[in-house]
């Protein structure tokens, strides 16, 4: 790699680091009586770094207490090439590679992982609600705004792994649900994912409670698509949460959401398994179990490796919030979320 552009990332992380310090406590951003809190997320600090883990060479994994799916079973691969000798063999690799961030605000144009900005949007209003609002004694429904960020901070300090195995690029917005007229309506939402009709009733939904139950010891169950184990159902793919049980509850949910939204898009890929060795692929029906969250705000969750399902620090999409989520939402600032994002990856690496 050239001394330029060790010296372009060097100055990048510098960069982060700065405005993570600069950051440090909760920021609050007013216009009028909107009010937008939020914190910078430390690259260092608030990152779980063993979130990367298991880290595997073929079925051969050191998990340092993380959970895994699994690999492809031989250590050795081999991926086509256009120049002779056609084909190259490589090491077939497998971890978890931080590559987004998601964020879920009550707010529209209120952006938590920019350290609270909050963008003028006068000329704009997108439809939809703006917090939870109470139907009745018994129940609640919710909805919030949705961004999305490319962050793949591996690609940033270059020392993990062979780079051909990393997403490059750098911090960047990638999805404001505000600009999304499907992401406030059921029916507009039903356009991308028309098997809704028949995903929404009372057996699916039903059907639901086991992979709650397997969410909350490992994975949720991949042929239960539909269902985010615990959280709620998958469908619609918009902000409408139907039950909300809670902030964090709710934002995660729409984490997987968003995600399967971006699957359906075929705007993100599947890039683990034997047929994302050489490269990744569309998946519309995303597999739910690629991917884990891990909470940066408001309190980062960068410890509790305790070797149980609930210590662990980042959480399968679909695993209750009872226990890993107490006491992590607050009034006030508290009350909006970011979640860095962990994408499973194998890889056949040179």
């Amino acid at each position: 790699m050239s001394c330029q552009r060790r010296l372009r990332n060097a100055l990048f992380v510098a960069l982060l680091l700065l405005a993570a310090l600069a950051g440090g406590r909760a920021h609050a951003q007013g216009t009028g009586h909107v009010t937008c809190y939020g914190k910078f997320p430390n690259p260092i600090g608030d990152i779980c770094w063993n979130c990367i883990f298991p880290i595997s060479i073929g079925a051969f994994a050191a998990d340092m207490g993380q959970e895994d799916i699994e690999n492809p079973a031989l250590p050795v691969c081999f991926c086509p090439i256009p120049v002779p000798p056609y084909v190259r063999m490589g090491l077939s690799i497998g971890f978890w590679e931080p590559t987004r961030l998601i964020e879920s605000t009550r707010t529209p144009f209120c952006f938590p992982a920019l350290n609270g900005y909050y963008m003028d949007s006068s000329s704009y209003k997108p439809s939809g609600a703006t917090s939870y609002t109470t139907r009745d004694r018994k129940s609640r429904d919710s909805f919030y705004q949705v961004h999305v960020y490319v962050n793949p901070i591996l690609y940033y300090i270059e020392d993990a792994v062979n780079q051909m195995c990393l997403e490059s690029g750098s911090y960047d917005l990638a999805y404001m649900s505000e600009y999304d007229p499907m992401w406030h309506d059921d029916q507009e939402s039903a356009i991308l994912a028309p098997e809704s009709a028949v995903l929404t009733n009372l057996l699916a939904i039903a059907a639901c409670s086991a992979d709650c139950v397997a969410a909350s010891i490992g994975f949720g169950l991949k042929e239960l698509f539909w269902c985010s184990g615990c959280n709620g159902p998958v469908y619609p793919m918009n902000g409408n949460v139907p039950v909300h049980i809670g902030g964090v509850q709710a934002s995660s949910l729409l984490n997987h959401r968003i995600l399967a939204k971006l699957h359906r898009l075929m705007i993100a890929w599947q890039w683990h398994g034997v047929s994302a060795l050489c490269q990744g692929h569309p998946a519309p029906l995303m597999d739910k179990r690629g991917y884990k969250t891990q909470m940066v705000y408001p309190i980062p969750m960068t410890s509790g490796t305790d070797g149980t399902s609930w210590g662990r620090c980042c959480q399968p999409l679909g695993r209750s919030t009872q226990v890993w989520g107490m006491g992590r939402e607050f009034p006030i600032m508290g009350e909006d979320f970011a979640y860095q994002v962990f994408r499973k990856r194998n890889c056949c690496m040179d």
